[in-house]
């Protein structure tokens, strides 16, 4: 029986995990959850699951939870959230804690020895090349969450990446796929809350709609990968059933197809390396009926430009554009900035930034905290 410690356990891959573990008691069992605020949910899962460990990352919300009864240790803080990820007895921890706050509690639970169900992006698109140490100096394995880096793993299975000509990341385009550039300078926020493909939280859905969760994703399969910036590539594919594809030397591309449920990647890297019984609805392809692909509009979907030019500056770039991404999405939620707004802000952010080395853990929160600030700043916050 696996043991997992789940970070984010209220949010999109949280609750697909538990519904996961719900389906095979005989094979996991939960040690400890962690959260943001959402105490409601949390207590729901805390009395399904029994875990031995919880961990509220909000001090007021964890307080209220703690006198609810619940007859387990309710941690507070990004403190409690590293406990929660480095608990002795969980031997997988996983990491869905949306942004920037997962990264210290994943990094942790690595020097812990813990194998890594990894969601949160954010740790390798801010430190990438110090986390991929740390698993390697440990020993433990990083298995991927996003259903783009798990179609790519379960592509390659065990290949020779000499034998890689292309990594391809499938992107669905999000809200505004259908609509032209100059349609996007008054689109609401409700408007680029409503994915059609996916239901997400808000920020990943507003990524997903500038195509910088997409731009984030190619920084994360360079370090999950060890491929250069040249074999990556980005292709729309509105219908996301392709969840990604590998390009071989020899001009054959092998794919991985499902329809879009996060709890086959999720099942994928909790059993790996054997695959569990299907969680999810079976693949019809006749009912699907055509697969559609194209480049994407950079004009309409900057972003992704700007992640590649941010890859390329290396060092504390990549956790710049992370944490300016994540002020400017929050200003346009709060309708503080355009829909366009978001990219410019990050772009605007980065060109100001002295690149710095990013070697240690306290330079990259440093870079993040900086950008955030400057991020700030730009808009008059």
């Amino acid at each position: 029986m696996k043991r997992l410690s789940i970070l984010g356990s209220t949010g999109s891959i949280g609750r697909s995990t538990l519904d996961v573990v719900a389906s095979e008691p005989q094979n996991y069992k939960v040690v400890a959850l962690a959260a943001g605020s959402n105490i409601e949910l949390l207590e729901q899962q805390i009395r399904q699951f029994n875990p031995e460990v919880v961990a509220v990352n909000d001090p007021a919300a964890a307080k209220e939870l703690s006198v609810r009864g619940l007859g387990v240790d309710i941690l507070q803080g990004p403190e409690g959230l590293i406990s929660a990820a480095c608990l002795e007895s969980a031997d997988m921890v996983v990491s869905a804690i949306v942004g920037s706050p997962g990264l210290m509690p994943t990094y942790r639970a690595i020097q812990a020895g813990k194998d890594i169900a990894l969601a949160t992006k954010e740790a390798l698109v801010m430190a990438g090349s110090i986390i991929m140490a740390e698993a390697k100096k440990q020993g433990v394995k990083i298995l991927p969450v996003d259903s783009e880096h798990s179609a790519v793993f379960q592509c390659l299975d065990g290949r020779n990446m000499d034998e890689v000509d292309k990594i391809i990341l499938t992107a669905s385009g999000g809200a505004f796929r259908d609509r032209s550039l100059k349609d996007l300078e008054n689109v609401t926020p409700a408007e680029a809350l409503k994915h059609p493909n996916w239901e997400m939280g808000r920020k990943i859905t507003i990524d997903s709609a500038t195509l910088m969760n997409k731009g984030l994703e190619v920084i994360e399969a360079y370090w999950l990968f060890g491929v250069s910036i040249e074999k990556i590539d980005v292709i729309i594919h509105p219908q996301s059933i392709v969840h990604s594809m590998v390009k071989f030397i020899d001009g054959s591309i092998i794919a991985q197809l499902s329809v879009p449920d996060m709890k086959g990647p999720i099942s994928y890297a909790l059993s790996y390396p054997k695959r569990g019984a299907s969680r999810i609805e079976p693949l019809n392809l006749a009912e699907v009926g055509t697969l559609t692909f194209q480049e994407p509009d950079l004009l309409k979907y900057p972003a992704l430009n700007i992640t590649f030019d941010a890859l390329r500056a290396g060092g504390t770039m990549p956790c710049v554009l992370n944490a300016a991404n994540e002020v400017a999405v929050e200003a346009f939620l709060n309708n503080v900035i355009s829909f366009r707004g978001i990219s410019q802000l990050v772009s605007d952010t980065m060109a100001v930034h002295e690149v710095l080395p990013g070697d240690s853990i306290e330079e990259v929160i440093q870079a993040s905290e900086w950008a955030k600030k400057r991020a700030e700043a730009f808009i008059g916050l």
